[in-house]
């Protein structure tokens, strides 16, 4: 049978998607829920506090919100002119989604936007799912996929990403295992955001695979942040998960989430891991992307907006000796197979 990949505009076969961000946000608030209907004020982002601004993303509010609708139309135009197709948007419970905003987007500058189900870390979730069972969050799942998403119509396509602590609370644990639990059912792709420790991976694929996840469907994301050790990554790659790097374009050492001295690789070091494991053999099992969460990576605000992989990285890639078959599959093919799950018989579109 053809396979389709559900976007907030119907469903897509895997030859439409075309040039793919896996982790990206388009439209999100960031803010720690507790305070952010308090944060009104905060100062502007200038010339003058830019970098600043930038190098500790989270010390003013207002960079943690992703809320302009027409800021985000240049931005993903940008991304198509260069040669983009597809950003899957993660935006998921906590973050406050917005898919209706989002179909417009893709409607207005022909970007493929597939929106993520499920919720953000405990601190994020509302109390009705912090509690939930298994069985309440593996049917409220079933039901972002399949009928849609946010009190629309909006069909969610692929899980994630699902976010977890560390130490790992127990309602997502609880996610964990409703994920993996749809995933058997459905095929459809997850991606995990771990918590902000080098064991945080191991410990969620555990669960995961516990609970009957395909690891060869399962990307474990923000490698940048989380694993330095080749010996870890190269375990996790062994089980058939796939890992993501998706700090691409944060050139600061310092990670401002981290809560303590952490140096970020660059660019460069990325791209020298990631070749790294491929040519170990594990094509075909890593992801790239941003992770654009604040207004100072956006290009609007001086960032480098969705563009970058495509306009600065792939000619870095050329130039250190990637093959185009290399470049191909990691930003089509890899992609193509994670998020294209529907069937002709499961991907009758809702949406149009």
């Amino acid at each position: 049978m053809n396979q389709f990949a559900q976007s907030v505009t119907g469903t897509l076969t895997s030859g439409q998607l075309g040039k793919t961000l896996m982790h990206e946000h388009i439209l999100c608030d960031l803010r720690d829920p507790s305070t952010r209907d308090a944060d009104t004020d905060c100062p502007p982002i200038t010339m003058e506090n830019r970098f600043q601004t930038n190098y500790f993303q989270n010390r003013n509010p207002c960079n943690m919100v992703l809320d302009e609708v027409t800021v985000a139309e240049r931005e993903l135009a940008l991304f198509c002119s260069a040669g983009g197709g597809a950003i899957v948007e993660l935006s998921v419970g906590g973050l406050r989604p917005q898919p209706q905003n989002l179909r417009s987007l893709s409607h207005r500058t022909g970007a493929n936007i597939i929106m993520g189900a499920g919720y953000y870390v405990d601190a994020y979730m509302p109390q009705e799912i912090r509690s939930a069972d298994i069985e309440t969050l593996e049917s409220l799942l079933q039901t972002q996929l399949n009928d849609g998403a946010w009190s629309t119509d909006i069909r969610a396509g692929i899980i994630g990403e699902i976010g977890c602590s560390w130490p790992l609370e127990e309602s997502e644990q609880r996610m964990l295992t409703a994920a993996a639990r749809v995933q058997a059912k459905t095929g459809v792709a997850i991606t995990v955001h771990p918590g902000r420790h080098c064991d945080a991976p191991a410990q969620i694929a555990k669960i995961l695979l516990a609970a009957g996840a395909d690891p060869k469907r399962t990307v474990l994301g923000h490698m940048d942040r989380t694993i330095f050790d080749q010996d870890r990554l190269v375990t996790l790659l062994q089980k058939g998960f796939v890992l993501e790097w998706d700090f691409f374009g944060i050139e600061t050492s310092q990670y401002w989430m981290a809560g303590c001295d952490l140096d970020l690789p660059t660019d460069y070091t990325r791209l020298d891991l990631i070749y790294g494991l491929i040519n170990m053999g594990f094509r075909g099992q890593i992801t790239v992307s941003h992770d654009i969460c604040t207004k100072t990576r956006l290009s609007a605000y001086g960032g480098h907006g969705y563009r970058h992989l495509l306009i600065n990285i792939v000619p870095m890639m050329q130039r250190r000796g990637w093959t185009n078959a290399e470049i191909e599959e990691l930003f089509v093919e890899t992609p193509a197979r994670l998020l294209c799950y529907l069937t002709d018989e499961t991907s009758t579109c809702r949406i149009q």
